[in-house]
């Protein structure tokens, strides 16, 4: 048996866009293949916000409208209805970073509880997600995961960082709504599993609800992966996963040069893809105690999901089998998934234009960077308007 899904089916992929959308993300990705702009446009950009320049309008028509559902909550629900008619549901993302007072990581839980309730009542909405930075001091994660003893200010931070850890995963489980807390750099990811372990622990004993995620570019993933699924047959509870192959690839491997240790990346990308299959071949085998989410804009590995998926006699539309894909990248994988029944869901970010530039910054990066990333999408855009005329 075999799957039938094309992904080379751009009037599938597309068919939420209008012409006019399709020509402006043509023109962005066209602009991702010069390093200059890749480089220097996002430092521009937030320059020019900053100086109070009038450029809000020409970042959210050539980069925020692609990647970003809005910049308030209220925003994403025309899109994510739109969305959730083609059969792919939206994950409400809020994308601030770089915080450092506990006054706005307080406001950031409380906005972070919001995108659970409105997924509580909203079936376009069938995960949330966070990051555990949005809520706690980077510099108090990094010293907890190094094992360095904090100072009385820093426990105190680190405590209440926890806290609202918990406070969301809490609010995940009355509501039942499926909650990705997501994977960060090395250097503070043991904190965050140590918290998220905790969580599933509590909270995944009938039915699952905290999903960690691992970075699968990481060495250590896999045999991290392993020991959980042993700890959760021992400890009587279930355990979420979201797969990635990661984010942070040049910042791990330069700091670990400058800091003299082994860099915790693979090697090669094929190392990295080695490692994502054989995940997905693991959590496929342990399905009685696992729900997974593909988070990939990979085609080979989406295709490898949905085929393990019918090897073992498994509806297309299982609930413990999602994939996942950003906003603005890889439609062709998600809608065309999408079609033939699978769960699928799309990130959608959001947060006020010059806070969310950083995350739009890791997109450029991102679809420069990736082997064929620019050349796949723009092509693929390419195609469907060439077929619409």
């Amino acid at each position: 048996m075999s799957t039938n899904i094309d992904f080379t089916n751009t009037e599938v992929a597309f068919a939420y866009k209008t012409d006019a959308e399709l020509k402006n993300a043509r023109f962005m990705f066209s602009l991702f293949k010069f390093p200059f702009f890749v480089k220097y446009g996002p430092k521009l950009a937030t320059w020019s916000m900053g100086v109070g320049l009038p450029v809000k309008g020409l970042i959210k028509q050539f980069g925020f409208n692609h990647f970003c559902g809005g910049e308030f909550v209220d925003d994403c629900d025309q899109l994510a209805k739109k969305l959730h008619g083609y059969g792919v549901g939206s994950i409400l993302d809020y994308s601030v970073e770089g915080e450092e007072s506990q006054a706005q990581f307080d406001s950031n839980k409380e906005e972070i509880i919001d995108t659970i309730i409105k997924a509580s009542q909203n079936e376009a909405y069938p995960f949330a997600v966070f990051k555990t930075t949005a809520i706690a001091l980077v510099a108090m994660l990094e010293k907890s995961d190094a094992g360095i003893a904090l100072g009385v200010e820093e426990l105190n931070a680190y405590y209440r960082a926890k806290e609202r850890f918990e406070k969301i995963c809490e609010e995940a489980a009355a509501r039942k709504v499926r909650l990705f807390i997501d994977a960060e750099e090395s250097w503070i990811q043991n904190t965050i599993d140590a918290w998220t372990e905790e969580m599933m622990a509590k909270y995944n004993k009938q039915e699952v609800i905290i999903f960690n995620t691992l970075q699968m570019y990481r060495i250590d993933r896999l045999d991290y992966l392993r020991k959980q699924i042993e700890a959760a047959k021992k400890g009587g509870f279930q355990l979420g996963f979201k797969l990635v192959r990661g984010a942070y690839m040049e910042k791990e491997r330069e700091r670990a040069i400058e800091q003299g240790y082994p860099s915790p990346i693979q090697a090669t990308k094929e190392d990295s893809d080695r490692d994502y299959d054989e995940a997905l071949r693991i959590c496929m085998q342990n399905s009685d105690i696992v729900a997974i989410c593909a988070g990939t804009h990979n085609e080979t590995s989406s295709a490898l999901l949905a085929q393990l998926m019918v090897e073992n006699g498994m509806k297309n539309n299982d609930n413990r089998f999602w994939f996942a894909q950003l906003l603005g990248m890889s439609d062709h994988i998600s809608f065309n998934l999408a079609k033939e029944g699978y769960n699928v869901a799309k990130y959608l970010p959001y947060g006020p234009v010059k806070a969310v530039l950083p995350y739009l910054s890791r997109r450029a990066q991102e679809n420069s960077s990736v082997k064929g990333q620019v050349g796949r999408e723009w092509t693929l855009i390419e195609k469907e308007l060439k077929r619409r005329k």
